[in-house]
């Protein structure tokens, strides 16, 4: 299937490694011109490398750490710089530590409220503008299963992450019209750096070996195994691709069957 963005642009956020790095990968694959961030400018710059050396889209970077009260106008000048304007923005952020409802003081919840909502909304708000104009755009917000189905020890996560399915709920039915389509794109068990510590954690807690841990996740995914990023990026370009252009205000889950509900 031809996705239909070559020669799109794309800001992708925290990409310098797993799922980001991976709908980064897609995306230049399928022809668009790709601007990578985050905290890792060595990283970063080995993801920009390797995109380029296979010729499809270009890749650039700029070092952009979403903590930051800066971050925004950031990126912002890097999209104008180094893209000259923007199609495609896939909102992306790391997950938060693990933890109870009790471990969540006022500091730990302001702190990744901000880098994890507020800045993602500022920073679309920007470009939602441009997007309208040309009445083309694709935003698209990576989110986690617990916006479904809430997932034991990740009570900050599964406090914020559901305040960007009412966002991008609410922003879809304002852009549709315009050619913009906004939507959520909930990842299972993707075996990630990220995947690996919270199972680390987990082993931890139950006194179980990492091994036995990630044997039992698999059993409880319908799949009975872990996805790979290179399935979840695949999911994530054709949301940001022509064909997918009346699919938005949608919840769209990879997670191999995991979650319970309808």
């Amino acid at each position: 299937m031809d996705l239909g963005i070559k020669g799109k642009r794309a800001l992708v956020l925290a990409s310098s490694r797993g799922l980001g790095r991976g709908i980064a990968v897609s995306l230049a694959r399928e022809g668009a011109d790709v601007l990578l961030c985050g905290r890792n400018t060595d990283e970063l710059a080995r993801n920009c490398a390797a995109i380029n050396a296979e010729g499809n889209g270009r890749a650039s970077f700029a070092q952009a750490d979403l903590f930051e009260g800066d971050v925004v106008e950031t990126l912002v000048a890097a999209v104008a710089e180094k893209l000259g304007g923007l199609d495609i923005l896939v909102n992306n952020s790391g997950g938060p530590t693990p933890g109870s409802s009790e471990d969540m003081s006022a500091e730990l919840l302001e702190n990744y409220f901000n880098a994890m909502v507020l800045r993602l909304i500022t920073l679309t708000n920007r470009f939602v503008p441009e997007m309208k104009q040309q009445r083309w755009g694709r935003i698209l917000t990576v989110a986690s299963g617990g916006v479904i189905e809430p997932i034991p020890g990740l009570a900050l996560s599964n406090t914020l992450r559901p305040a960007l399915a009412g966002w991008s709920k609410t922003l879809a039915s304002e852009v549709a019209q315009y050619g913009v389509t906004s939507n959520l794109l909930l990842p299972g068990s993707i075996f990630t750096d990220r995947l690996k510590s919270l199972d680390a954690a987990a082993a931890q807690r139950s006194g179980k070996s990492v091994e036995e841990v990630q044997a039992e996740s698999e059993q409880a995914i319908p799949a009975r195994r872990y996805g790979t990023v290179e399935e979840f990026a695949a999911t994530a370009a054709f949301l940001c691709s022509q064909p997918a252009s009346y699919v938005t205000g949608s919840i769209i889950r990879c997670d191999g069957g995991a979650a319970r509900s309808v």
